[in-house]
């Protein structure tokens, strides 16, 4: 994560001078959400943001979603890969904060 990034994260008022007060309520929670996680794993269920693995431009990353156009961005920062070559998800215990967009 940039430091202007990382530092807007960590404030709520900042996330809301930034984001608005609802998505910055959402980002709130996502963030929550991954301190909380034990692994990548926890974070499957979908009522958490529906974490999914990105390709293209974002290959490597994984991306949780705030609303309808806005998602959270991050990258795992240590990781094994499965017996089919992919990302082990329980093998996931800290990420990258990447970037917050709107990439619809």
């Amino acid at each position: 994560m940039d430091r202007k990034l990382g530092k807007i994260c960590e404030s709520e008022k900042d996330l809301r001078r930034s984001y608005g007060a609802i998505l910055a309520g959402k980002i709130g929670q996502r963030l929550a959400a991954l301190r909380a996680a034990e692994t990548l794993e926890d974070m499957r269920p979908p009522a958490l943001g529906r974490c999914h693995e990105l390709t293209g431009d974002y290959d490597g990353c994984l991306s949780l979603h705030l609303n309808a156009n806005w998602r959270l961005v991050f990258s795992p920062t240590e990781f094994t890969e499965d017996d089919q070559g992919g990302l082990d998800w329980s093998s996931v215990t800290s990420v990258t904060i990447e970037e917050i967009l709107d990439y619809h």
